[in-house]
């Protein structure tokens, strides 16, 4: 039995061939520490972890002897531990020797993300994202939706999916952290869940940041989840927090910097007017997302229960964000929203400009009235709108002509079932 391959790993082995610093982001427990030792194991090098005491000390205490010692690729986890004068350190050891490969740095903030910080590295770093397992990674999938639901969608019409509903709802609540998926207890689910909340609140973000109100970001946490998919307008949050929209919108940034939170900006086009601008939010892990609406498999079997259409399209979110990074960038993730109220959940745009535009349905019966919005968008785009999809929990797929489309959800990753032959964690 092995673990499921990582998509990562080969991008990571890249990057560490041409360029002098590679930095792995990602979520805590999303595996970045197995990569990285599965990287040295395979490479060479010298692993070391802020997270320990020592550590630590040697790093803040003179970080110039301390990126200056060990085998190359020196690899720092939890690097952001170690503050600006390490990463400074860095940038000094690479501006005196230019060969490829003597550094990756892995965090689990976006830490580097800082202007000051990011500038330091730049021309000099890569940037490696990790997040928690996909389902192409689940399914060992050989390609992507970006290659078959979205290169060749036609394909994929007429497929009958072995994914029930069931099966969905279980994907929904579990998640996709590694540790998770081996679970079989909702309880045991729940405890980890909320240890994971508690230490990125109580640790990761105190780490960086001054909070007057903590209390309030789990709050927040847990109104994002139940909100997802509706535009996120902070005064609006912030009055059912009882604090100012500024504050709102200064916590969203720390959930944001530790991978918890991820935006789809509004979309537009001098084409359509009267649009609403505000982004949507999503939790990025629709695991937690459950766990913070106190929701299970068990309370999302009852038909037209109220958490189903966020936590799904919450769902659909997480796993574009992991095909983007996996793609390196092939697309931007939108949203659209008129005044006129025409909305599609999901606008997919690559570089050259080509739409994609997904609708995310929490039904097993999708009806032809769901494409309305990318029928109509398709007709405003012409030849630049390239497809537009409906996801659904069902297990048919099927075309309504011109491009539009109807798939089950596992068109995500190919209808592919889950290995047998892998650890699922």
């Amino acid at each position: 039995m092995e673990l499921v391959p990582r998509a990562a790993t080969e991008q990571l082995a890249d990057a560490v061939q041409d360029l002098r610093v590679t930095v792995v982001n990602g979520p805590r427990q999303a595996g970045k520490t197995t990569l990285l030792e599965m990287f040295q194991a395979a490479h060479g090098g010298t692993y070391r972890s802020l997270d320990g005491a020592e550590e630590l000390a040697a790093a803040l205490g003179d970080p110039v002897a301390y990126v200056d010692s060990g085998e190359r690729p020196l690899i720092i986890d939890e690097v952001q531990r170690g503050g600006e004068r390490l990463i400074l350190a860095v940038k000094r050891s690479v501006d005196q020797n230019r060969t490829p490969g003597q550094f990756v740095l892995a965090g689990s903030t976006r830490f580097l993300t800082v202007p000051t910080l990011s500038e330091s590295l730049a021309g000099r770093a890569a940037f490696v994202d990790l997040w928690p397992l996909s389902m192409t990674e689940r399914t060992c999938g050989g390609e992507d939706f970006l290659q078959t639901g979205l290169g060749r969608p036609a394909e994929l019409v007429g497929d009958t999916s072995p994914w029930t509903r069931d099966d969905y709802l279980e994907l929904i609540t579990t998640g996709s952290f590694p540790e998770v998926i081996g679970m079989r207890n909702n309880s045991s689910r729940r405890r980890w869940f909320n240890g994971y909340l508690r230490t990125i609140i109580e640790r990761d973000i105190t780490e960086f940041a001054d909070i007057r109100h903590a209390q309030a970001l789990p709050r927040l946490a847990a109104m994002i989840a139940a909100r997802a998919g509706s535009p996120f307008v902070a005064s609006d949050v912030g009055n059912g927090l009882s604090l100012p929209g500024e504050t709102i919108r200064t916590y969203l940034k720390y959930l944001e910097t530790v991978f918890l939170t991820a935006s789809a900006p509004a979309w537009s086009t001098n084409l359509v007017t009267r649009l609403t601008k505000a982004p949507k939010v999503f939790l990025t892990d629709s695991g937690v997302a459950a766990n913070l609406t106190n929701t299970d498999i068990d309370t999302l079997r009852r038909p037209g229960h109220r958490s189903l259409g966020a936590l799904t399209e919450t769902f659909v979110f997480a796993e574009l964000l992991k095909l983007k990074s996996l793609t390196c960038d092939a697309f931007e993730i939108m949203h659209y929203r008129d005044r006129d109220g025409r909305e599609i959940d999901f606008i997919l745009e690559t570089p050259d400009g080509r739409i994609y535009a997904i609708e995310v349905k929490a039904s097993s019966s999708p009806h032809s009235d769901d494409t309305r919005h990318l029928t109509w968008l398709r007709d405003k785009l012409g030849d630049r709108f390239t497809a537009g999809i409906v996801l659904h929990l069902g297990t048919k797929g099927f075309s309504y002509g011109d491009r539009i489309l109807s798939l089950p959800l596992s068109a995500l990753w190919g209808h592919a079932p889950l290995r047998s032959d892998i650890v699922q964690q």
